[in-house]
């Protein structure tokens, strides 16, 4: 599986578009508290986001598997 799209959507959420046509949304907030993910609690640097196709990385140098991605996404019932 890969990662098509990554798109900031809503507050702290991505949307994201899987290779098998997979829609979801993700929510990033969960992770905040910890220190690699502390600085994508601004919004600033919560947009500067990179889709490594594997993978999605932040400028600040956080970044989340696809196995994370697809284990948190949610999809539309």
């Amino acid at each position: 599986m890969k990662i098509i799209e990554v798109r900031p959507y809503h507050e702290r959420s991505l949307l994201i578009t899987l290779d098998d046509g997979t829609i979801g949304e993700l929510d990033v907030s969960q992770w905040l508290h910890y220190e690699a993910f502390a600085d994508l609690a601004d919004s600033k640097q919560f947009i500067q986001i990179h889709n490594g196709g594997y993978f999605i990385e932040w400028s600040c140098g956080a970044d989340l598997s696809i196995d994370t991605v697809i284990a948190h996404l949610k999809t539309p019932k």
